[in-house]
């Protein structure tokens, strides 16, 4: 069996030109510069013209629940570990959700793979995921990581209510950073702002395929806007004949 010469796939946009689109959607194979865009509801998507180093606005439609994610891949585990980083920040605390990572399951109408109500977390799909949520209707306001497969919490997350970051509320306007990184096993280290906020082991089967995913939820009757300032995503070529 050959092997060639580039053993990792790679991603990295950093947006410094227009997006192919400006009105996204519910449609497979939308391109968003170097990735693909799905959506529940129409976002509007701009380069940002007032600040340096190339920035992607998404702006959600106005209704409750709706969406929209940004994603590369699939990626497998098994074949070398995959990772994923992005940096962005949204206009409100309040007004949606944030999720940042990785999950098996991407439906062409996209669905969080993770929600939390009050005190309860919730996985969704029937794949294994793994990233950092931001849930305004949690009670206690905090990013906190989420992992787990077929619709359950990983046995190994450090909290079955998501393990939260200790670093406080999403501020308005401020960047964010999420990194995921799975291995070979299917262990996840989920970080936020540069902290290991857990390492969750075996929580997804590694030899499953894996989207990584950016997505942003409006959870009122109002817009949510979201910048994007890069996404980086890799993962391990499969050699296989």
């Amino acid at each position: 069996m050959g092997i060639g010469s580039f053993g990792r796939v790679r991603v990295f946009e950093d947006f410094l030109g227009a997006p192919d689109v400006t009105t996204g959607g519910t449609t497979a194979l939308t391109r968003v510069c170097g990735l693909t865009q799905l959506a529940v509801g129409a976002p509007t998507l701009a380069q940002t013209v007032d600040e340096p180093g190339g920035v992607l606005s998404i702006q959600t439609g106005a209704t409750d629940d709706n969406n929209c994610v940004l994603y590369a891949g699939p990626f497998k585990p098994a074949d070398g570990g995959c990772v994923i980083e992005a940096r962005f920040k949204c206009n409100s605390a309040s007004l949606g959700a944030i999720y940042c990572g990785f999950s098996e399951t991407l439906a062409t109408t996209p669905v969080m793979p993770a929600e939390s109500a009050t005190t309860a977390l919730t996985i969704n799909g029937s794949g294994g995921m793994a990233g950092m949520l931001w849930d305004p209707d949690r009670d206690t306001d905090d990013w906190v990581a989420v992992a787990g497969d077929g619709g359950a919490v990983a046995s190994d997350l450090a909290t079955a209510t998501g393990t939260v970051s200790g670093q406080g509320d999403l501020v308005a306007d401020e960047w964010d950073i999420v990194r995921v990184e799975l291995d070979v096993n299917g262990d996840a280290k989920i970080y936020h702002d540069g902290a290991l906020i857990d390492d969750v082991k075996a929580c997804v089967t590694a030899s499953d395929v894996q989207h990584a995913i950016l997505m942003v939820e409006a959870r009122s009757a109002v817009a949510r806007i979201m910048e994007v300032d890069f996404f980086y995503a890799e993962g391990g070529r499969d050699w296989t004949v």
